[in-house]
């Protein structure tokens, strides 16, 4: 491994297609187009990965021994680690902290009372002037 080649981050993402498919993990990349048959997740799931860093994806599916093993078949290289791009986490936006004026929740009791009042009030008005004298 001391004199693999080493691949750019851009030129590694150029092979994604199943006929031409590399992947990075670990720092690694593998030519892992022969394997796409084989693979027992189908593969979508290894296309899907191509174009990144691949492993945060490989880990969290919790591989076998075996699947580590025979990762020495499919290995090209290492990855330039100054050209893989930084990933991102998300950060949700902060959200205002909840905290009503005193108005809106006065408004909003005396609706809750006048609301049904003036159904109800609807109802009789409907009813006094639809009835047959």
């Amino acid at each position: 491994m001391a004199d693999s080649k080493v691949y750019r981050f851009d030129e590694v993402s150029k092979h994604n297609v199943a006929k031409d498919c590399w992947l990075i993990i670990s720092g690694k990349v593998y030519d892992v187009t022969p394997f796409l048959d084989e693979h027992p997740g189908g593969d979508e799931v290894l296309l899907a990965v191509t174009g990144k860093d691949a492993t945060n994806d490989f880990e969290d599916i919790g591989h076998s021994n075996s699947a580590r093993d025979m990762m020495a078949k499919y290995y090209i290289g290492q990855v330039d680690l100054s050209t893989v791009p930084t990933t991102r986490t998300y950060i949700p936006p902060q959200q205002a902290s909840y905290n009503p004026d005193k108005t809106s929740e006065f408004v909003i009791r005396i609706l809750q009372f006048l609301v049904p009042i003036m159904i109800l009030g609807l109802a009789f008005a409907v009813r006094h002037f639809t009835k047959a004298d």
